[in-house]
């Protein structure tokens, strides 16, 4: 792709993010996400891929249909308050309609199928931009109208979103649906806590988009697209190979990694707002997600020939690892001693 059409896409993408989460008017906001959506595309579809277009179309009908409903929703609002402000959405029908717009734009259950086929249809690079950069504008939108949202329906999206998230990764083969479902799992961790505690919700989508960040830079920079390639890349970049272990294991939310620092947080305050057995359920449906980030874990790390995949060793890769992965990946592994800092920064 031509470097000022990169150019361009990257401004869009800037501009639409900043216009959503700066704004107080909802049509600001409307207008931020369809720019956002409207940027992302041709970045989704330049490979021309059958697959690519394929993801292009589906991403696109997608998030036409929930900004349609976002506009919706704060017309009827504004037609029976006479407000346009995003923190002033207080009519029933207009927080149902939203609940479901911003489920259908961040991949929540039950609106999720289209999340792990778009992003099976892009490259890593921008997987990683639609499961962070392209989430944000939504959960800020459901940060500012939490008061007016249902805790009942969020905890139920969220329990089922953690639930499937977990389950549907359990037999996957590809990296990137590995991924899109654990986005979907955490994304269930969020929507469980926002009516409770926006802050909280903000500070795991912060600490997700830090691990995943790590993730998907490690996967690109050792191309594994499947675990089958992902068994061999030993050979290739071992200490790269040694730390995506860990920042596997961070975002499944083990002990002492960083990844069990929102977790913990998010549990203890269900257990304070007592809904417990909410706290009790989502805790339980996490070991499912862990279940296939140690599968991740184990081809990556543990798996070694001859083994029973016919696959193409690699050559060593004498290149020094990205300073940007070196950062993200320290940062997924060594935040929970300064958990102190981060609340109070918070």
């Amino acid at each position: 792709m031509n470097p000022q059409a990169k150019l361009i896409f990257a401004l869009s993408l800037t501009l639409g993010t900043t216009l959503t989460i700066s704004s107080n008017h909802w049509i600001m906001a409307w207008t931020g996400l369809e720019i956002n959506t409207l940027a992302i595309l041709p970045l989704i579809s330049k490979s021309h891929h059958p697959r690519a277009i394929e993801a292009a179309t589906k991403y696109f009908l997608v998030q036409a249909a929930a900004s349609a409903l976002v506009l919706f929703s704060s017309m009827t609002n504004a037609w029976h308050t006479g407000q346009w402000d995003i923190t002033q959405l207080s009519h029933p029908t207009s927080c149902l309609i939203l609940t479901v717009a911003l489920a259908m734009k961040l991949g929540l259950v039950p609106f999720h199928f289209w999340f792990p086929e778009v992003l099976q249809g892009s490259s890593l690079i921008v997987g990683l931009l639609l499961s962070t950069l392209m989430k944000f504008p939504p959960i800020t939108l459901l940060y500012l109208t939490s008061p007016s949202l249902k805790p009942s329906v969020l905890m139920t999206m969220a329990i089922l979103s953690a639930a499937l998230g977990g389950w549907m990764g359990l037999n996957q083969t590809q990296t990137r649906k590995i991924l899109a479902f654990s986005s979907i799992s955490h994304l269930g961790w969020m929507a469980i806590i926002v009516a409770y505690s926006p802050k909280l919700a903000l500070l795991n989508f912060y600490l997700y988009t830090l691990m995943t960040a790590a993730v998907f830079l490690s996967l690109n920079s050792i191309k594994a697209l499947k675990l089958s390639t992902l068994m061999t890349t030993w050979t290739k970049a071992p200490s790269l190979n040694a730390i995506l272990l860990l920042t596997l294991l961070s975002l499944a939310g083990l002990p002492p990694l960083t990844g069990f620092l929102p977790k913990w947080l998010i549990i203890q305050e269900l257990t304070k707002q007592e809904v417990a057995l909410a706290a009790t359920i989502i805790a339980l449906l996490s070991l499912l997600g862990l279940f296939f980030y140690l599968r991740l874990a184990y081809c990556a790390t543990i798996t070694l020939p001859p083994h029973t995949t016919n696959h193409m060793k690699q050559w060593y890769n004498n290149k020094p690892t990205n300073t940007m992965v070196a950062v993200l990946t320290t940062m997924s592994l060594m935040l929970v001693p300064i958990s102190h800092i981060i609340l109070a920064v918070v």
